[in-house]
């Protein structure tokens, strides 16, 4: 007689798809996607719902295998030694394994008054919101964009090609991933489209007001639509169930995505520390962990023991309006390098970026299993050996 085994998956978004796709590989794996929306969100592509050139959403259907079910719901508790799950709408729900993929979203600002008059844009809700106030708001406004990493700077260059006044708070540097030659290509764009771009030790955002963005430097902007894109963090689940996180909150697992506290319990995404060194977010690294996850998952029902992780990455793309883009490479490690491609050409390829990630998806839906999407990064092994090093020369000294 075949047992089933029940998996469920909490977050649709890119992680928690690949991983619920991977899983339907095992006819005998019954594979629950939970999530609060019933429409997968583009987030690479918030940008440009606050623009206006595109919703950022796509239908389940169209990148959920048949197999998967999708409940549309809020996981409030995760209780490990039940295996069972509360639901924001009462019910419960139990598992055999569970794959953590909430993903991340807005950091709570510890500026005064930007969670307050400050729009977000992290969340489909987030950017959702702020689209009828920027519809709103004179062609005149002046629209403040505070935060230099792609979500800014991408926010900025989209309002500002439709003829938006914008200034772009960087708080220290433009595009802190980029390598010099990718971020003069990128200044040198925000310049063209009209971009006001104020960085260094002075441009830092100290406080927020309805109508005014006031700076470190003593500088006081006036500021008619402000747009948060600093920083991200991740739910508190894990924490709230008392399973052990990062600082950040991100669950903290072994090499092969396993959570430290629960074998039956593996993580991907945004909201995953494999050996408390966690990938940069985004959704390169997301749809490459989330098959991974399920790989350690299907290992672990055939009695096998999961491989270790890896991650590779080839860089960082940066939409600047719908005419241009960067595309700034960089070594398996994600390390970047001296070379990228701009201009028209790096805009066309942001946008086959955009397009290939949600293929993907689907093909994994279509075909589990079947393509492996990411490359090996040797010297995450040398990182892993210098913390245990480090850990080790800490534990002598305190003996």
């Amino acid at each position: 007689m075949t047992v089933n085994t029940e998996v469920v998956v909490i977050g649709g978004g890119y992680a928690g798809v690949m991983a619920a796709n991977r899983l339907t590989q095992r006819e005998d794996v019954t594979v629950t996607l939970i999530n609060p929306r019933s429409t997968f969100v583009e987030r690479i592509r918030l940008h440009q719902l606050v623009g206006g050139s595109d919703d950022a959403v796509v239908d389940y259907r169209d990148v959920l295998a048949e197999r998967i079910r999708l409940v549309v719901d809020t996981v409030t508790q995760i209780n490990a030694s039940e295996r069972s799950l509360t639901l924001a709408t009462g019910g419960t729900v139990g598992y055999d394994y569970l794959v953590y993929a909430v993903g991340s979203g807005t950091a709570d600002p510890q500026v005064p008054g930007a969670a307050e008059f400050a729009y977000p844009i992290a969340s489909l809700e987030e950017a959702k919101r702020l689209r009828p106030v920027l519809d709103a708001a004179p062609a005149t406004a002046v629209v403040t964009v505070v935060g230099a990493g792609p979500a800014g700077i991408e926010t900025a260059a989209e309002l500002a090609e439709q003829g938006r006044t914008v200034t772009l708070v960087c708080g220290e540097v433009l595009g802190p991933y980029l390598h010099p030659r990718g971020r003069r290509a990128v200044a040198k764009r925000l310049a063209e489209l009209g971009v006001t771009v104020l960085d260094g030790p002075e441009a830092k955002v100290t406080a927020v007001t309805p109508d005014t963005v006031q700076l470190s430097g003593g500088h006081q902007l006036r500021s008619t639509v402000t747009i948060w894109t600093a920083g991200f963090g991740v739910p508190d689940l894990a924490v709230r169930s008392g399973l052990r996180t990062d600082a950040l909150g991100r669950l903290l697992t072994d090499e092969t995505l396993t959570s430290v506290d629960d074998v039956r319990v593996v993580a991907a995404g945004d909201s995953v520390a494999p050996s408390d060194l966690p990938f940069r977010m985004g959704c390169q690294a997301a749809v490459q962990l989330g098959p991974q996850a399920a790989e350690t998952v299907l290992s672990r029902i055939a009695g096998a023991q999961p491989a270790p992780v890896s991650v590779g990455f080839a860089g960082q793309c940066i939409s600047l309006g719908r005419r241009g883009g960067v595309f700034q490479f960089s070594a398996k490690n994600d390390t970047a390098n001296k070379f990228y491609l701009g201009g028209r050409p790096g805009a066309k390829l942001k946008e086959f970026v955009c397009k290939s990630t949600v293929w993907q998806l689907g093909y994994e839906a279509r075909k589990p299993g079947v393509r492996t999407w990411w490359s090996k990064d040797a010297k995450r092994q040398q990182l892993l050996a210098a913390k245990r090093g480090d850990a080790l020369a800490t534990a002598e000294q305190a003996v």
